[in-house]
């Protein structure tokens, strides 16, 4: 009986959510367009990284190749946003990664998914708004920082120098506009987006104007004689001159580092309930804002590059040094108006999903019931005040720069976790197999049914946490154990985990795809999911062993709530338990086929 029990217990967390419950309603307000989608990404992707990240990376690591890093960087990031692309046409409702999860691989997954994604937006907002604080401060000479230093300095480990009180009322500011309406904030947002662009296009063709293309081909001469005149050796911190000084090793380096700019756009995919028709908008609004924001980094490293020898680029104020040196000084003052409105754009970005997936998760009881209230607006009051204040006190008192890392975390585990959920979607068994599983023919790895079924489906779930724990493997020995690589031992395990990489991908791909359309596919399935997971778990393993250590307590912490709270509380238990005499869960697919033959037969009539 207590074998029982547990495994009952088990499979409850993995139960799945319908697309379409019973008795849950929308009360969003449907007032988004396609362009407020795109202008929410560009501003939450597009942030201050644009003008300090371009100049960190070509000094120190790549050098004019940077802007191949941004492209290797726009491809991966593409494979993710694809991904979510597929998801928003197919699952259009609020709670991105989490409520994908939820609909395909289950509970337990979903909360994991969300305490990530929570984790992300919460340290994202309070950075941002930190920096924010910082860079007006520094325009202004360091007097709010001095003033407080002297006042109120925190002399505490953990805790930030001092208490910075202009990031946490920027915080609530904007989680008032936020709480207030979403086409009110989307207004504020395109005002800021349009502003930065703005600035960027100016220093592009400023740029491409005051340039030189001598600054790509620097010898290894020039280079001597501006840093140390007197020695016949280069600096290796400079490199050896050229469009790859650091080597194609450091345009590699470089692209993982390009990665993280990319990241924001998820953020479309909490906006289903509120789109005028998601089913198009959110699919178009990730790509487009994914390719905008490609030419606006191509366009700013390149420009930056040309203007100024990479070696001499400044790592925290590229673009006034570069401007300085080619003798436009004014031009400085025009970058800090876009620094600041590209810093208000990703702040906004940042808070605006995180009170709809606490609101998600609350309303389906995996959360505290009172975060899914909504206003008389339409917007989910209770999250967004909640999350802005807990924002409010990371930016007021901690220490931001040891956690950001964790950040990278939260998010690169949505990532790959929405590109599990897109190879095990795409598989799953159509509604007529399902119900005809008797008649399925003999299922054979050399020779799989004509349509998917349930045994084809289970074997590519096996193979996708086969490919998983082989993507760990090779991470690990790339990242960890590089030094090793020349080893025969080491090169006979990269070998035999690429070829079973190879193999499973290959099996994968003989095996029939669900027959459900949407709105917008991922092409090449199941290659670039792959791709996409093995690029995520490749950068999570490169973070160190502090990050981990925390974010596993913050994990604990999460786990906790959920076993303590989510499980008991669980709307979708109770409404499994109310409905015993199903047993079977409507998948995605499933649902939108339903959907799709009422609305033929309903045409017909």
């Amino acid at each position: 009986m207590g074998c029982e029990s547990v495994v009952t217990f088990l499979k409850s967390l993995t139960r799945r959510k319908p697309l379409e419950p019973d008795g849950e309603e929308s009360n969003f307000r449907r007032c988004l367009t396609t362009l407020d989608l795109v202008a929410l990404g560009v501003g939450a992707t597009l942030g201050a990284g644009v003008y300090v990240l371009s100049g960190e990376v070509a000094r120190t690591v790549a050098g004019p190749s940077i802007i191949l890093c941004f492209f290797i960087a726009a491809v991966a990031s593409v494979f993710a946003g694809l991904c979510y692309a597929e998801f928003g046409a197919r699952v259009p409702k609020t709670g991105s990664a989490y409520l994908y999860s939820y609909v395909t691989v289950g509970e337990v997954w979903a909360f994991v998914t969300g305490w990530n994604l929570l984790l992300s937006y919460v340290i994202g907002t309070s950075s941002v708004a930190r920096a924010w604080s910082g860079t007006f401060d520094d325009l202004i000479g360091n007097k709010i920082a001095g003033a407080l230093k002297q006042h109120l300095s925190m002399d505490l480990p953990g805790l930030a120098e001092y208490p910075d009180f202009f990031a946490a009322g920027l915080i609530m500011l904007l989680a008032g506009i936020l709480a207030f309406g979403v086409k009110e904030s989307a207004i504020v947002n395109k005002i800021f987006t349009a502003i930065n662009i703005l600035v960027l296009i100016f220093v592009i063709i400023a740029g491409f104007i005051k340039g030189d293309l001598f600054n790509w081909e620097i010898t290894m001469d020039f280079i001597i004689n501006e840093t140390k005149p007197n020695f016949t050796d280069p600096d290796p911190v400079y490199g050896v001159g050229g469009f790859f000084p650091f080597g194609f090793e450091g345009t590699l380096a470089g692209a993982a580092t390009c990665f993280y700019a990319f990241v924001g756009f998820d953020c479309i995919a909490t906006t289903g309930e509120e789109v005028q028709n998601p089913q198009r908008s959110i699919p178009i609004g990730i790509v487009v804002s994914l390719l905008i924001c490609f030419l606006a980094y191509f366009g700013v490293s390149a420009a930056l590059t040309l203007m100024m020898p990479y070696f001499m680029l400044s790592v925290q104020s590229p673009l006034p040094v570069a401007f300085t040196y080619v003798g436009w000084d004014a031009a400085k003052y025009v970058v800090a108006v876009g620094s600041l409105c590209a810093l208000s754009t990703s702040l906004l970005g940042s808070m605006f999903p995180m009170p709809r997936v606490l609101f998600a998760m609350a309303r389906d009881g995996l959360l505290f019931k009172p975060l899914s209230n909504m206003s008389s607006r339409q917007s989910p009051v209770i999250a967004t005040l909640s999350s802005g204040i807990v924002a409010a006190i990371m930016a007021l008192l901690f220490d931001l720069k040891a956690l950001v890392d964790m950040m990278s975390i939260g998010t690169l585990f949505a990532y790959t976790l929405v590109a599990v959920c897109i190879l095990i979607l795409r598989y799953q068994p159509d509604v007529s197999n399902e119900l005809n599983e008797k008649q399925t023919p003999s299922w054979g790895i050399i020779k799989p049914p004509s349509s998917p079924n349930p045994k084809s489906s289970q074997f590519v779930s096996m193979l996708t946490i086969f490919m998983i724990v082989l993507a760990v493997v090779l991470s690990v020995i790339l990242s960890r154990a590089i030094d090793s690589i020349g080893e025969w031992w080491m090169i006979l395990l990269v070998c035999v985990a690429v070829l079973l990489l190879l193999l499973s991908l290959t099996a994968i791909w003989r095996q029939p795809q669900s027959s459900t359309k949407a709105a917008f596919m991922v092409p090449l399935v199941p290659l670039l999911p792959v791709m996409s997971l093995f690029v995520n778990i490749y950068l999570m393993v490169q973070l160190d062993e502090q990050t981990w250590i925390r974010y596993s307590i913050w994990m604990a912490v999460g786990l906790v709530i959920y076993f303590g709270y989510g499980v008991r509380y669980s709307v979708q238990k109770q409404r499994m338990a109310s409905s015993r005499h199903s047993s079977v869960v409507p998948t995605v697919d499933e649902k939108l086929q339903s959907n799709r033959y009422r609305d033929t037969q309903q045409t017909k009539l």
